[in-house]
């Protein structure tokens, strides 16, 4: 539910817009009130969870994102409307980090391998039917059942996970109030100045006083990582240049996709006219592509290491989205549009593989669980800010007036993107190269932490 989430609702954005009004600001808010607000309160729901109990707190997480899904679909105003997205990205950062520690716990060590793939597997089926999904339901019978949707999962799963999964908890738990105050404001004045910068003015006292407070918050998140003693994102960790370079990577290509899926569902709705099931459909050859070539970026991973599958993915993502840029304008046939998808989706397969496995092995056992939640908080940070930026490109350049304002301000956004990859393709430099040693290691030598659930 929660990674459905995340673009189930790109594809019934212009319906929203059309039953509740809305500028473009509105319609920006009701996707990063709900990804601001996973990325910021993620990592300190997982160090509530290890503090007052797993299982506890993932029904806390659950039944919060099923009340916050009912409210959504019952929403009379747009206003409303952001703030049950809002509610809904705080039960989901309660709930997801403590999906695989109770998943582990809950299945015998012989079988725990294929139980985490039958989970990736899911989570990719969602996020790749994302905008299928919720272009069906929003065609054939009405956009609020996009939030309907969760709300019989989750009252099932509710009594499930209080009888079926057992309680458990981690030693000295801590938790980090002040970093998730400061990160949680800094990323709030950020993206509200950019999203708010076209209709307000750049140089309007809330614009620059979010880019001004939300600047300096952020930078006082960074010296708090820097000298706290359990702080919920150490800085250290970005001295290691594979840490580093891979969550910068994958910051920076959340930013171009999010930011990109945005704008181009719109557009396949608003100017090329296909309807929501139509517009979710022709979108699966990018966002369905990692379903097909997983089994091959992970292979090529084995056989010559993640760094040069993670860049060669995300130079191709950044050549899709230029391709995109390249050919878009009203009437455009859809063959014209396939291959920027299919180079685009081929590439963020590459990226995905590869990735998680990067983050793990670049720190020490004991702190898997936090390079994880920080993987994964920077990946919706990117995608909040690609999707506020992006929009103000587009705001900037074009608009709804006309089919031609929307293609005229989508092409420069869909650059913006492309050159966001392409950067993110340059950072995953960073990450060193597979030494020769770690090719064909002797199955004998590995240790007890490479064995552990942890690593797993």
């Amino acid at each position: 539910m929660a990674a459905l989430d995340n673009l189930v609702v790109t594809t019934a954005l212009p319906a929203i817009r059309q039953d509740l009004g809305g500028a473009l600001t509105d319609l920006e808010w009701t996707v990063n009130s709900y990804t601001l607000a996973f990325a910021v309160l993620l990592m300190l729901g997982a160090a509530l969870g290890d503090r007052f109990g797993r299982r506890r707190l993932f029904t806390v997480g659950l039944a919060i994102f099923t009340a916050a899904s009912a409210a959504a679909a019952l929403a009379p105003g747009i206003a409303a409307l952001i703030a049950a997205r809002a509610v809904q990205g705080v039960g989901a950062a309660i709930m997801m980090p403590l999906t695989l520690t109770l998943l582990t716990a809950a299945v015998p060590a012989a079988r725990r391998g294929a139980a985490l793939g039958l989970y990736g597997a899911l989570t990719g089926v969602a996020v790749a039917g994302g905008p299928l999904i919720g272009g069906s339901l929003t065609e054939h019978i009405s956009w609020q059942w996009i939030f309907w949707l969760n709300v019989p999962i989750g009252l099932v799963l509710l009594p499930l996970a209080r009888l079926r999964l057992a309680e458990s908890y981690a030693p000295n738990a801590r938790l980090d109030v002040p970093g998730t105050l400061l990160v949680s404001g800094g990323l709030f004045g950020i993206v509200y100045a950019l999203v708010n910068g076209h209709a307000a003015g750049w140089s309007s006292v809330s614009v620059l006083s979010g880019l001004t407070v939300g600047t300096a918050l952020l930078l006082a998140f960074i010296r708090h990582g820097s000298i706290s003693r359990h702080p919920m994102l150490p800085m250290r960790l970005f001295r290691n240049r594979a840490f580093l370079g891979i969550n910068a990577a994958g910051l920076l290509m959340f930013f171009g996709m999010f930011g990109s899926i945005f704008l181009l569902s719109q557009f396949f709705q608003g100017v090329a006219g296909y309807s929501p099931t139509e517009a979710g459909l022709r979108m699966l050859p990018w966002t369905g592509m990692p379903l097909l070539v997983a089994p091959l970026a992970g292979y090529l991973s084995d056989r010559i290491g993640g760094r040069p599958v993670v860049v060669a993915g995300l130079a191709l993502q950044a050549a899709g989205l230029a391709l995109f840029a390249l050919m878009l304008e009203p009437g455009v046939s859809y063959a014209s549009q396939l291959p920027g998808l299919i180079v685009g989706g081929f590439g963020m397969a590459l990226y995905f593989a590869p990735a998680a496995g990067i983050v793990m092995s670049s720190v020490a056992p004991g702190e898997q669980g936090i390079a994880s939640g920080a993987n994964s908080a920077l990946r919706e940070v990117g995608g909040a800010l690609g999707v506020a930026v992006l929009g103000a490109v587009f705001a900037a350049q074009g608009g709804f007036a006309s089919d031609r304002a929307f293609s005229d301000g989508t092409v420069p956004a869909l650059w913006v993107g492309a050159g966001a990859v392409a950067l993110g393709a340059l950072a995953a430099l960073l990450v060193p190269g597979r030494r020769p040693m770690d090719i064909a290691a002797p199955a004998d030598t590995a240790t007890p932490a490479a064995q552990s659930p942890a690593a797993v």
